[in-house]
């Protein structure tokens, strides 16, 4: 096994990238419940105390840190390479709030844990070299080819339809709408970021291409892709199960996202059919793992409504999104159990 320099520098952004993300959930999943504990108001139900604990901000500066070298990821690795390792974040998450917040990491998790870690070995040991690319317009020339313009349009035309036709009419009862556009959007926000990613590494390395028109028409295409995604990825939250709605993005995003680096950066030329099976084999491990994680969730809520006369709370905006600041929230804002029982007594 070998790697280039270039892939080993991306291997290693794109896996401290899940590790700064992963732990920005448990500090600030920490830091809202001690601003909830000063407060008495949950972010859940309206309450913005957490903007003032440092905790919180804490947090946020982590995810920003993981996110910058997600994005500078892609400027040195493939696509192919770098989009499935952000299943390790997951990992991350579900390890840390065991031990931290203690959430019981079921044996079920484990398993999705230790399947995660599988198929991303295998994809990363398997996994194409990165192409030398000298300038924005090598770039810009893959992004125009025949074929990748043809799923340019394909996609276009796809996010159309779901917007304008099964949005208003299925939107709210068919998890695929609201999933299916974010996740095109999110394959062609991808390439951008690439793109983008690597003027910016060949611009801080001497060679300009802040110059170039091309540069600045990747940035446009980054900025109205990313907004549409996490609008209807907002939307997704908001009307569907968290458990249900994750684990579909990932494997429509991350499938979306290989295919479109496959036609526009060739990805797979020059690699042994033994190679690419490998890699796919190595993607499903990782959905399989990442669908064995959410499924725990679903356990643990069944788990513990069981023999309690009470009805979950519904998966509503205020308990699963809640707020402005981006925050994902499920079930672990919701009161605990004995809590609730309480109040009702």
């Amino acid at each position: 096994m070998s790697f280039s320099a270039e892939n080993l520098k991306g291997i290693v952004l794109a896996v401290s990238s899940s590790v700064f993300i992963g732990g920005s959930f448990i500090i600030k999943k920490k830091g809202l419940k001690r601003a909830a504990v000063a407060s008495g108001v949950r972010a859940g139900v309206g309450g913005h105390a957490y903007l003032l604990e440092p905790l919180w901000w804490l947090g946020m500066i982590t995810m920003i840190v993981g996110e910058i070298a997600n994005f500078v990821a892609y400027a040195f690795a493939p696509a192919v390479l770098v989009t499935p390792l952000g299943a390790l974040s997951i990992i991350v998450s579900a390890v840390l709030a065991h031990f931290i917040l203690k959430e019981r990491l079921h044996k079920l998790g484990i398993l999705g844990c230790v399947m995660c870690i599988a198929g991303s070995v295998i994809i990363v040991i398997h996994a194409p070299q990165e192409q030398a690319i000298t300038s924005v317009q090598a770039i810009w020339a893959m992004a125009t080819q025949p074929a990748f313009l043809l799923y340019v349009a394909s996609v276009t035309v796809l996010v159309f339809i779901l917007v304008f036709h099964f949005s208003p009419q299925c939107g709210h009862t068919n998890v695929l709408v609201f999933t299916g556009i974010c996740s095109l959007m999110g394959s062609l926000s991808v390439m951008s970021v690439k793109a983008l990613g690597t003027a910016l590494r060949l611009t801080f390395e001497g060679n300009n291409q802040m110059i170039y028109p091309e540069t600045w028409f990747f940035m446009l295409v980054v900025a109205t892709c990313v907004i549409t995604q996490m609008n209807y990825l907002n939307k997704a939250l908001d009307t569907f199960n968290t458990a249900v709605v994750s684990p579909i993005y990932y494997v429509m995003f991350t499938t979306l996202t290989i295919l479109a680096s496959v036609i526009m950066f060739k990805d797979w030329d020059g690699q042994s059919g033994g190679n690419i099976v490998s890699e796919i084999c190595g993607f499903v491990v990782v959905l399989s793992g990442t669908i064995s994680l959410h499924a725990t969730k679903d356990f643990d809520r069944s788990s513990s409504y069981k023999g309690i006369n009470y009805s979950p709370l519904s998966p509503s905006l205020s308990a699963r999104l809640c707020n402005s600041n981006g925050e994902k929230y499920d079930e672990d804002n919701v009161p605990a159990m004995e809590e609730i029982c309480l109040q009702r007594q």
